[in-house]
Parts: structure tokens; sequence; C-alpha cells
């Protein structure tokens, strides 16, 4: 992995940190975790199993520090590297098989759906919750899936586009 690859992952977290901050805590205190869309998009361009693992475990350090949900650091740990792992693997069985806008979505909707189920049970057994999982899962997860997936298919073209447009160098001026 090279520095500009790093620099790129760290930017895509950045954002998605960023993004988990600004969102407020609801559903006995779990937040909707958008730092996922940006976590699916780095394993959607990288397609790498060790960036995805560095991704995943930063993501997860990530949220375990900005959790609004009781004791939720350690389910967030796990849960990262889980669905960075199930992510990565989902891709490696979709990519090529079929149209990336396709891929995005599906990585989106069910990487957060895994996600959410992981958290869940993961505190569950840990901590314990303080609402009905199902709850939790139908008012938090449900909806963040939808916003991931619309995410993930609006960024991944947008992020690969801007890949190809700095590998290629910077664009010739039309020549008058």
């Amino acid at each position: 992995m090279n520095i500009r690859e790093m620099a790129q992952i760290s930017l895509l977290l950045a954002v998605g940190f960023i993004l988990r901050l600004l969102v407020p805590g609801y559903g006995a205190g779990m937040k909707p975790d958008l730092l996922l869309a940006m976590l699916f998009v780095i394993i959607l361009l990288k397609r790498d199993l060790k960036s995805t693992l560095l991704a995943g475990g930063v993501a997860g350090i990530i949220c375990a520090l900005t959790t609004t949900f009781p004791a939720g650091q350690i389910p967030n740990l796990i849960d990262k590297i889980l669905t960075s792992v199930f992510v990565y693997i989902l891709v490696k069985v979709l990519a090529d098989r079929i149209p990336s806008t396709i891929t995005a979505a599906i990585v989106g909707a069910l990487g957060t759906l895994f996600s959410g189920a992981v958290f869940l049970l993961t505190a569950l057994v840990l901590v314990g919750i303080p609402a009905p999982f199902e709850v939790l899962y139908a008012t938090v997860v449900l909806p963040t899936a939808v916003a991931n997936t619309i995410g993930v298919v609006v960024l991944y073209p947008l992020v690969t586009f801007s890949k190809r447009v700095v590998e290629r160098g910077r664009p010739q001026e039309v020549a008058k």
C-alpha cells in the first residue's frame, strides 16, 4: 500500500468521522452509522484484504470513540472488523459479475444490515441493550441502510472518477 492509497483511505474515513459526529444519537443512544458508507466505498475501491482490515479497524476505533450507545465501544470494534470482512467477501463475489452501481447498492444495503445486526447482537451479549432488538433494528438500522445505500451508490462513482483523473494527471487545457 503506497502513500497515495493511505491518504485516500484516510480522507474517506475522515469524511465518515465528520458525518458520524454530526448525526445525533437516538433510539436508546444508538446513532445511524454513516461512516459505514465511507468504509464500503474504500472496500469497493481497494478490493484488497489488507486495506479492508486496516480501514475496518480504524473505522471501529472511530466509532468506539464517538459512540453514544451505552458501553458501545467493544461492540463497535467487533462490528466494524466483521463487517469489513463480510463486505470484502461480498465485493469479491459480486465484482465483475454485475454492474458496479448494482454492486454498490447491494454492498450498501447488505453491509449496513449485517453491521447493525452484529453490533446489536454483540452489545446484547456483552453489555445488554436498552430497548428490544427488533425496535432498535427497525428504527435505526433499517433507515441507516437506506441512507448508506444511497450514499454508496452516489459516492462510489464520484470517487472512482476522481481517482481516474488523479491517476492521469491534470486535465489538459483545451487549445484555443
